[in-house]
């Protein structure tokens, strides 16, 4: 289930926030990259929706060089994900990461699924009218490493992994090398 948001989201019990990651943030460096706050709180199933990859209005994302993730109301799908914990002092630097003054991505409420089985309603986003693209190599690399790094569903993963990404091979941003060289390192 998502619905639109206004304001900041549901808040945690500190006055805080949960935001639910499916894409590059699930990766702990990426995210508190922009977001110092971030804290992971658990591994969780967003159900009904599937992931997608795409270009905003056409326009391929100039920090990942190919598609970038969104997710869209799929009945009988799931994406899993990281809900992190977040101090509201970050909720504008997500939001400007996200994209959401650009209208790129609209935040949305998502109720998820812990492992457990509890549900927990975070703030998530979505892509605003996209055409679906692969994502290049790098991208998803990062996302990969995140699903690792939190051990979502062995299952899941492999899915992660099976996807095609574009042909680019050239470098992205210095901190985005930086930190998938330092999630590689970690992970062999």
């Amino acid at each position: 289930m998502a619905a639109s948001l206004g304001g900041d989201g549901d808040r945690d019990a500190d006055g805080g926030f949960l935001y639910f990651a499916y894409g590059s943030n699930l990766l702990t460096q990426r995210v508190r990259l922009r977001n110092p706050s971030a804290a992971f709180r658990c591994v969780a199933r967003l159900p009904d929706f599937k992931l997608d990859f795409g270009n905003s209005k056409g326009k391929t994302s100039e920090t990942w060089h190919g598609g970038i993730a969104t997710v869209f109301q799929s009945p009988g799908d799931e994406v899993w994900g990281v809900v992190w914990t977040m101090d509201k002092s970050n909720l504008s630097s997500l939001d400007k990461q996200e994209g959401v003054e650009s209208r790129t991505y609209d935040p949305i409420r998502v109720t998820v699924y812990t492992q457990e089985g509890d549900a927990v309603t975070c703030r998530s986003y979505q892509m605003r009218h996209y055409e679906s693209a692969p994502p290049s190599p790098q991208y998803k690399k990062v996302i990969c490493l995140g699903a690792r790094e939190n051990n979502l569903p062995l299952d899941y993963q492999k899915k992660l992994n099976a996807i095609e990404p574009n042909n680019f091979r050239g470098k992205l941003s210095e901190e985005i090398e930086d930190i998938i060289k330092k999630a590689e390192s970690k992970h062999l």
